[in-house]
């Protein structure tokens, strides 16, 4: 990623030192544990299930329900397993992963709609559309994630002209708690339509689901720094107001030099002639994301590596402006970083949703905060969200700014007990501000914490009960947080 930055002998000769450094004190781990301990990529919350079962037909996934119901067994359902609080699985009960379930159903050029099995990534989908000249709407920043897993928390991600993930959906079929298959949309079974998309697989299991899609583009890069003070009038006037602009990314310094006050913003504006695009047009793959774990590391370590990383990104991206990109690439960032596994210490994700309107105030408030706190927050990217109440559950109650945090804790009791004191601190920050948190990650907020940033969760535990009486799909953030 970086390597149009490194441009001299000594630090090829230092690069190399430090390599050896990632290499002897990098453990990875290799669970030899009973096979039915699972765990998801936080692997703070190991659990022993019954079964682990990967259906690939749909007949056989109806008959896992059936037999559920007559034993009484509990089921959760897994995608990548990225959420970090329990989502995917519960004690001694039965796992459905999904991952096997993946077709590419069909594309439809003209209608620019897609229909996939759910346990297809967003990566199946591009190297589907992208002979097409198509793409996704809305997806996270990575590609790795399964449709389902998505779908179920309602995800969002650079695209500022379209923002949650349900605006996107046509249609879906849904597998019932009592074995029976219906289509779900705005007009048929409605009801189920804003429980199910950021309903962390409460409701049944989403078998495919046809999805808009949008024309691919070239982009042109653009990218600047800018102090958080001036980010949200910048924001209001260059990005939301100019209608060439269709993305948006923003990387917020934990460098302890410049703590949460240095940003640098990247923009994509609409750009070039058809010819252009075709020449650009072809689906990136990763490279050199070597450079990006081993600056990661050395940034969970040290706080010179923080700011040495932060030198690094913010150069590499100014090196990139004017750089032409089409919409598929920019929604094909880097990956293989997310991959962390250490002996004693792992990689966790908060994500707080602040309205635009309280930014400035919010990252001061912030700092001070993490000034008398003692947490390795390793990255903070932002991005922007607009209002959207069509999900029961969703997290942009006003048009927001997304922090997404980026956070290496240790695994001890001491450790996770430690965090939690300091994540809770800053979920009282964020809605002392009026804004929220994202669902999908450890469970460190309160009962009382999640309540307030999400109104409607006693109506959305509520539903899931009317609707699944006998709780046949569950997992351990609802028995935390809903029942």
């Amino acid at each position: 990623m970086f390597i149009k930055v490194i441009k001299n002998k000594s630090f090829f000769i230092i690069l190399l030192l430090l390599l050896v450094y990632s290499a002897v004190f990098t453990l990875v781990l290799t669970d030899k544990r009973d096979e039915n301990v699972i765990t998801d990529v936080g692997r703070l919350m190991p659990i022993k299930i019954k079964k682990l079962i990967k259906d690939k037909e749909e007949d056989s996934m109806i008959e896992t329900i059936k037999d559920a119901n007559e034993k009484d067994l509990k089921i959760s359902i897994a995608g990548k397993r990225h959420s970090q609080g329990g989502h995917t699985y519960y004690p001694d009960g039965i796992v459905l992963d999904m991952t096997e379930y993946n077709q590419v159903l069909d594309v439809d050029p003209d209608k620019k709609t897609i229909h996939v099995q759910s346990g297809a990534t967003w990566d199946d989908i591009q190297k589907a559309i992208n002979p097409h000249g198509l793409s996704v709407k809305v997806m996270q920043s990575q590609n790795i994630f399964t449709i389902g897993g998505s779908l179920s928390v309602n995800v969002h991600g650079r695209d500022i002209r379209n923002g949650s993930l349900i605006e996107t959906v046509n249609w879906f079929r849904l597998l019932k708690p009592d074995g029976k298959v219906i289509k779900v949309s705005r007009d048929e079974n409605s009801e189920y339509f804003p429980l199910v998309i950021g309903g962390y697989g409460l409701f049944g299991v989403i078998l495919d689901v046809e999805l808009q899609l949008t024309k691919d583009e070239l982009y042109t890069m653009r990218t600047n720094e800018i102090s958080y003070v001036k980010y949200p009038e910048y924001f209001n006037k260059h990005v939301l107001s100019d209608d060439k602009v269709k993305m948006h990314l923003a990387r917020l310094s934990t460098a302890p030099r410049t703590f949460l006050k240095d940003m640098y913003i990247t923009d994509y504006y609409s750009s070039g002639n058809q010819q252009e695009y075709i020449e650009n047009s072809k689906l990136k793959e990763d490279k050199f994301t070597f450079l990006t774990k081993f600056f990661l590391g050395l940034s969970r370590d040290f706080d010179w590596g923080k700011d040495l990383f932060w030198k690094m990104q913010k150069a590499f991206f100014l090196n990139q402006n004017e750089k032409l990109v089409t919409r598929n690439n920019v929604m094909r960032s880097e990956s293989d970083f997310l991959e962390y596994e250490a002996g004693n210490d792992t990689d966790i994700l908060q994500e707080y949703f602040v309205p635009v309107t309280e930014y400035e105030e919010y990252i001061e408030d912030l700092r001070i905060y993490l000034g008398q706190r003692d947490l390795n927050l390793v990255n903070i990217t932002v991005r922007y969200v607009d209002r959207n109440n069509e999900a029961l559950m969703s997290f942009a109650k006003e048009d927001m700014f997304a922090l997404v945090l980026l956070i290496n804790q240790g695994m001890s009791d001491a450790e996770i007990s430690e965090t939690g004191e300091t994540v809770r601190g800053m979920i009282d920050i964020t809605l002392n501000h009026g804004g929220s948190y994202y669902l999908p990650y450890y469970e460190y907020p309160t009962k009382s914490q999640m309540r307030k940033a999400y109104p409607h969760s006693d109506e959305f535990f509520q539903m899931k009960r009317k609707l699944d009486p006998e709780e046949r799909f569950t997992n351990q953030y609802y028995q935390e947080y809903g029942s």
